[in-house]
């Protein structure tokens, strides 16, 4: 049975999007639109078409686009020039954008269009519904787009399919989209004035890289603050500089939370109660000062989620009709600056995420830090225990710093110098989404150390959810005692965060 969602042009937001754009191709939810924002849209419509009839010259109605924008179109030749935009845009490299941010980028460019500021006809709406009700997912290359003049090639791309002259992929075969939308008994959309710049004009795929970026930030965030417990507990490390009242006494929200929530994990933990009373006067920064980095880290993460949630309820298009005043506004809407802003801020926040947390992997592996056997392996020596899974981890935070050289700093002009400050939203967004796997791989290697090394205390043990999670990594994983192949460990333990399995 498939859930029913009528789209209104304002009830699409950052949560549900992300739910929506993930659901697998059998349990996808079945869109239709309101009827009052069928009212706005045919508003918008009929001003377009009065546009034509009139003759007067209207940015991205009857004349040229870009730096071509003084070139008027004569009446007849508006729906060949919508048709010529898409085709000339589809301009697009590299391999195609996941199916998940596709359809994310639909969803968010189906809530804008239907806010009736942009012109289109309806029935091209409800064929990029159609799209999302059978899961027809564009063939869309990840890289082309500079983020000003809106996301012009990847949105050319999705545009191009529902003209069904596209390559799409439905029911797992790569295929014409005309072929699909046969079977279907869709048919393909024709064209008219304003529907191409309407369709391409606008920051969906930054917005539609955030949404899924946030998403999946959020949840590791949540889940570093667990693994930390690990890692604290596995070194013996001092709960003191967690104190809640401590940490009222600076009460970044974030910071606060990381340090509840450690406490809250490790509660019940027999090796904290065992060195309550030990000389160790003071953790080093990567335990001691956690919560401050953690807290740090989620601010990068609230400040993403306010930009990103006002973008998702914006009109993004150019230019953008006010039917019931009866004008037409060129402006820059399209352009992704906040967005770009975000991921590169957001990828700075993942990646000391990393930072920290390798850290802390090598003090595990640090006999003289850890009083463990080196590498958490009880024959070192003649066996290495996890001393490369290490190496690893430096070489992912390394790549991290790589990328968190900030894209949105990085315009160049475009359109004959007539677009000469774009935002590169697209590339921070490509990147922040790399710095997201990094992130996960990172965890997995922290979270196996850490178990580990709470495996070598025995016969103390953790807390209830600590000694559960690594219950859960011993069931897939057997101790580093023995040298082995140690990428499927890794593998597995970053997939059971990617499950959300490792811990509740």
């Amino acid at each position: 049975m498939h859930n029913e969602f009528e789209l209104d042009g304002y009830n699409l937001h950052l949560e549900n999007i992300a739910v929506f754009a993930q659901q697998s191709a059998g349990e996808c939810t079945q869109f239709s639109f309101s009827q009052e924002a069928k009212v706005r849209v045919k508003k918008a419509r009929d001003y377009v078409l009065d546009c034509v009839e009139k003759g007067a010259p209207v940015y991205g109605i009857n004349t040229g686009f870009g730096s071509l924008s003084s070139v008027n179109i004569a009446a007849k030749d508006t729906a060949e020039l919508q048709v010529n935009l898409i085709r000339s845009h589809c301009t697009g490299v590299g391999k195609p954008l996941s199916r998940k941010i596709v359809r994310a980028m639909m969803l968010i460019q189906t809530q804008s269009l239907l806010k009736g500021h942009s012109g289109v006809q309806e029935n091209i709406i409800q064929r990029l519904i159609d799209f999302l009700n059978h899961d027809i997912i564009p063939v869309v290359p990840e890289k082309g787009s500079v983020g000003a003049s809106g996301d012009l090639a990847p949105l050319a791309h999705v545009a191009y399919c529902l003209m069904g002259e596209g390559k799409v992929v439905y029911q797992g075969t790569i295929m014409q989209a005309s072929q699909a939308m046969q079977q279907l008994g869709l048919k393909p959309v024709v064209l008219g004035p304003k529907d191409g710049i309407g369709l391409i004009n606008g920051t969906h795929l930054m917005a539609a890289q955030a949404v899924i970026a946030v998403n999946h930030a959020e949840y590791l965030m949540d889940t570093a603050d667990f693994i930390l417990a690990m890692s604290l507990d596995a070194l013996q490390g001092s709960i003191r500089a967690f104190d809640e009242d401590l940490h009222a006494l600076k009460a970044h929200p974030g910071q606060v939370e990381t340090a509840q929530r450690v406490r809250q994990y490790l509660k019940g933990s027999d090796i904290l109660k065992n060195h309550e009373n030990c000389t160790r006067v003071q953790d080093p920064y990567s335990l001691r000062c956690a919560a401050q980095v953690y807290g740090a880290c989620k601010q990068t993460l609230r400040h993403a989620k306010d930009v990103l949630n006002t973008e998702l309820q914006a009109v993004t298009d150019n230019p953008i009709i006010f039917a019931d005043k009866g004008e037409s506004i060129s402006g820059g809407h399209f352009h992704g600056q906040a967005l770009a802003f975000i991921m590169d801020y957001l990828a700075m926040g993942l990646a000391e995420v990393c930072n920290i947390a390798e850290r802390r992997v090598t003090k595990l592996l640090n006999p003289t830090f850890s009083q463990l056997p080196a590498f958490l392996a009880k024959g070192s020596g003649l066996h290495n225990g996890l001393m490369i899974a290490q190496y690893t981890m430096a070489s992912l935070v390394a790549e991290n710093r790589i990328f968190c050289h900030p894209a949105s700093v990085d315009s160049v002009s475009t359109s004959n110098d007539k677009e000469d400050h774009v935002s590169m939203g697209p590339n921070a967004g490509r990147k922040l989404i790399q710095v997201i796997d990094n992130t996960y791989h990172c965890l997995a290697i922290e979270a196996l150390c850490s178990a580990e090394a709470i495996e070598l205390l025995r016969p103390l043990k953790s807390s209830h959810s600590i000694e559960t999670a690594v219950t859960v990594i011993r069931e897939k994983c057997p101790q580093a005692n023995e040298d082995r192949y140690l990428s499927q460990d890794i593998e597995v333990v970053e997939d059971l965060i990617r499950q959300k399995n490792l811990y509740v």
